[in-house]
């Protein structure tokens, strides 16, 4: 995560070195995934990124799936620069401070934010970037970067995601609680996206194809246009 020449005639974060404004190769998208805790987010980009590797040829865009930093202590299976990049609170911090964050926001108590550089140098290269975020920082990326396509992952009901919530087991009772009055929350804000999927019980497959499809839709919807970040 190098970081990029200041511009100061350009638009950063509060209290953040500004960056010169970067466009995107033409064609390339930035794709958000982002839902309430539980709704299976990871789940999703596993099976996206599985799909891509079957089914990569000549004509099909290629996606890279950014790596989030997270101040959250790593779970059991997660692995370092691959489910996130695991950091301390100051060196997290001193990365916002430093404007290297496209967005950051402190979710559950734990910080979360993501790399600009890395979604830079991928949509330049001609890539689909692909981005799991938070409800609060999908707004904030949002505003900076009109053309990003917001994608929101739905439960089928409530009582399914508690269920889902519950049976993962990686919370404390308090942590539990928090996660699902924040959900509530979070689902009111579906009408703040582009696109709304419902990640069904046990369909993990098909909604993955569901968000394959609406990315390609984009595609053709938006032939030749570059971002802008």
């Amino acid at each position: 995560m190098t970081p990029a020449p200041a511009d100061p005639g350009s638009a950063g974060s509060a209290g953040a070195p500004a960056h010169p404004v970067a466009e995107g190769a033409p064609g390339a998208v930035l794709v958000i995934i982002s839902g309430p805790s539980g709704v299976g987010k990871d789940t999703i980009i596993d099976a996206l990124k599985r799909r891509h590797r079957r089914h990569r040829g000549p004509r099909r865009h290629d996606h890279h799936f950014v790596v989030t930093c997270t101040t959250r202590s790593r779970r059991a299976g997660e692995v370092e620069g691959v489910s996130y990049h695991f950091l301390d609170r100051a060196k997290f911090l001193a990365l916002k401070e430093a404007g290297e964050l496209l967005e950051s926001a402190e979710v559950h108590g734990n910080w979360y934010g993501t790399p600009r550089a890395e979604v830079v140098e991928y949509l330049q290269r001609g890539m689909d970037v692909v981005l799991k975020i938070d409800v609060q920082g999908a707004q904030k990326v949002k505003e900076q970067v009109q053309d990003a396509i917001l994608i929101f992952v739905v439960p089928p009901s409530m009582e399914a995601l508690f269920r889902r919530l519950r049976s993962r087991a990686t919370e404390s009772a308090e942590e539990l609680e928090i996660r699902q009055r924040n959900a509530a929350i979070e689902l009111a804000r579906a009408g703040d996206y582009d696109h709304v999927v419902v990640n069904e019980d046990d369909e993990v497959e098909r909604t993955a194809t569901r968000i394959d499809e609406i990315i390609s839709a984009e595609h053709a919807a938006r032939t030749g246009r570059r971002v802008r970040i």
